[in-house]
């Protein structure tokens, strides 16, 4: 288990950790020289059963306050730290406030400095820092009184924190991929490049891949310290080390990079989040923004007014963070002097237009008050198709989390984009009224290509969600598929009266294994050349007649009979030559040509030199 201290400058947080663990945590030389934690320090205290309680030692100064920042992120139990003889301070205050801002649940009080003052002013600190607690949600923190020069509480105290280590939930919420800030990187001889912080999410084992982000590159774990002491694995709650190896060293690295599952599906510039305001901010004003161990700045443009509930705003930053969802950041004005708000991220990408309409607010409130990932996912639905590898990286789950959150809902699924089956219904309506209107106002065509309704009834969705919908269509009949063409049930290309009785002219000249040109055709019957060439054209369109080159036309029978000779020639020769399909004809040399790029164009075959080979030499499988 891990604590973090928290408390104004010089209340004794350091010299408490030494007298629980015997650690002096202060290790840099101008922090022993002045006796005042600078950055952040650690110590361990091993325990009979082998574990580890870590500590992190947080600097108490105003102007060190950013270093406090990088070491509370992911801590869930606080150590504020009051002395005796000052009482509440102003930084005792601010730290408590990040404290909650930040989404820690739980806080114990330690007295220090008891054996400086009376019983009357142990009970007036008592008071105070109660009322502050009760003040800011704290119902329910344990309170010790100590000393660390005479020990006085020093036992009770390290009782109570090894009780708080054994009662740990041990059942570590692995649906979430590993994710660690980091804090620390240093050069050990002979391993390599280490770098530490505080596990917020998942696993890790030693051998597997994880993506560090100063670095873009991947790097292999190649040893692990939990609590510092040697161990095969790190998991959410660990303060921990990582060997890692790959192509990177120590300057490719700096504290606010971090150590990730997966390489970012993206990163944040603009997100929306949900305030908690210690004091008022104005749209646009600028700030500092700290998440993870990383200070950046930025500025807040909000979406509602500070007194409605949720408040909402868009964080629009100045440098790019790998933020995800649920993220907290502690928010201070631009001359770093106050707190005044903490930010919990809503959603990782704020739209160009409609961010403030009531609907998508109304949809945003939502998203707060949401507590589990199966409501989560049901209020993404209704937005339209989701990508799955944004969402995976948004709530940071793992594949098998993932697939098991959607076994519990009902999508169309194609590939990484799901769809929810109301939505896919509705964009099945749309293709269907599409498809009725093109067959109304084009009565004369037998339909419309997959692309081409796409384009008309769903030009935004994805395409291979979008012919999903129209095979699932063609499947319960809905609508019909003819030589590659969508058209309804009902739709069909008929002659008009003029052109069946021109058609009852030609269509004993097909009878005959002929080729015919249109203008041949309209002087046999005696017709025009245009209209019998519109007639030709339906006649090609109903499937009746197929056209080798424009305006040249051979029956379909006829052209099926070309194809079982080209079958029946590849299956015994592999492929077959323009002079081989002159012979076998008996017809001339340029006719042959035709009709064997008639084939290759319609993909039956496929020219290679000069030969025409098959596309797909399955089909002589019996």
């Amino acid at each position: 288990m891990i604590f973090a201290t928290a408390g104004h400058v010089d209340h004794g947080k350091t010299s408490l950790i030494q007298a629980i663990t015997g650690v002096n945590t202060a290790h840099l030389p101008e922090e022993k020289k002045r006796g005042m934690t600078i950055d952040l320090g650690y110590a361990y205290w091993p325990q009979s059963d082998g574990s580890s309680i870590g500590f992190i030692d947080v600097p108490g100064h105003e102007k060190f306050l950013a270093n406090m920042l990088a070491g509370i992120g992911g801590i869930n139990h606080a150590l504020l730290v009051v002395a005796c003889d000052d009482g509440v301070m102003a930084q005792t205050l601010e730290h408590l406030a990040i404290l909650r801002l930040a989404g820690c649940q739980n806080i114990s009080v330690i007295f220090t400095k008891a054996d400086r003052v009376d019983t009357a002013r142990i009970d007036e600190v008592t008071q105070q820092i109660q009322s502050e607690l009760r003040r800011q949600g704290w119902t329910e923190s344990a309170l010790f009184i100590t000393s660390a020069n005479s020990g006085l509480g020093i036992a009770a105290l390290r009782h109570y924190l090894q009780q708080l280590h054994q009662q740990q939930d041990n059942q570590v919420n692995l649906q979430h991929r590993f994710r660690l800030a980091i804090d620390r990187i240093f050069h050990v001889k002979g391993a390599g490049v280490v770098v530490t912080g505080t596990a917020l999410a998942g696993r890790v084992n030693i051998g597997e891949s994880l993506w560090v982000t100063g670095a873009e590159t991947p790097v292999r774990v190649r040893g692990i310290h939990r609590q510092n002491q040697v161990a095969e694995f790190a998991q959410a709650g660990d303060r921990v080390a990582l060997n890692l190896t790959g192509n990177i060293d120590k300057e490719s690295i700096t504290r606010g990079d971090w150590l990730l599952a997966e390489q970012p599906a993206f990163v944040a510039t603009r997100v929306i989040v949900e305030l908690e305001c210690d004091l008022p901010i104005k749209h646009w004003q600028p700030v500092h923004l700290y998440h993870g161990a990383s200070h950046i700045t930025g500025r807040v443009s909000l979406l509602t007014e500070s007194g409605e509930t949720p408040v909402l705003a868009e964080l629009i930053l100045d440098t790019p963070l790998w933020l995800v969802d649920n993220d907290r950041l502690i928010i201070r004005d631009i001359s770093a002097r106050q707190t005044l708000a903490g930010a919990r991220v809503i959603r990782l990408v704020s739209p160009r237009r409609g961010k403030r309409q009531p609907e998508f607010l109304d949809w945003l409130a939502h998203l707060c008050s949401a507590n589990d990932e199966l409501t989560q996912l049901n209020l993404q639905l209704p937005s339209g198709e989701l990508d799955l590898n944004s969402y995976r990286w948004a709530r940071q789950l793992t594949s098998a989390a993932l697939e098991s959150l959607l076994a519990q809902v009902n999508v169309v699924r194609v590939g990484d984009v799901v769809l929810s089956e109301f939505k896919a219904q509705i964009a099945k309506d749309k293709l269907t009224q599409s498809l009725e209107s093109f067959n109304e106002v084009h009565s004369d065509q037998i339909g419309v290509g997959k692309a081409r309704l796409k384009r008309m009834a769903l030009p935004t969705m994805s395409e291979p969600l979008v012919f999903k919908l129209i095979n699932d269509l063609i499947t319960d009949g809905t609508i019909k598929q003819t030589r590659g063409w969508l058209h309804m049930p009902q739709h069909g290309l008929v002659f008009d009266a003029q052109q069946q009785q021109i058609w009852q002219q030609i269509e004993g000249l097909f009878t005959t294994p002929e080729a015919w040109w249109v203008r041949d055709i309209a002087i046999e019957i005696g017709q025009d050349e245009d209209t019998t060439r519109r007639t030709l054209k339906k006649a090609a369109q109903m499937g009746l007649i197929v056209a080798i080159v424009r305006d040249r036309y051979y029956s379909s029978e006829q052209i099926r009979q070309f194809a079982a000779l080209i079958l029946r020639y590849c299956a015994e020769h592999d492929a077959i030559f323009a002079a081989d399909f002159r012979n076998e004809l008996g017809i001339g040399r340029k006719l042959a040509i035709q009709i064997l790029e008639f084939f290759d164009k319609s993909g039956f075959t496929r020219r290679k030199e000069d030969g025409h080979y098959l596309r797909d030499k399955g089909i002589f499988v019996e």
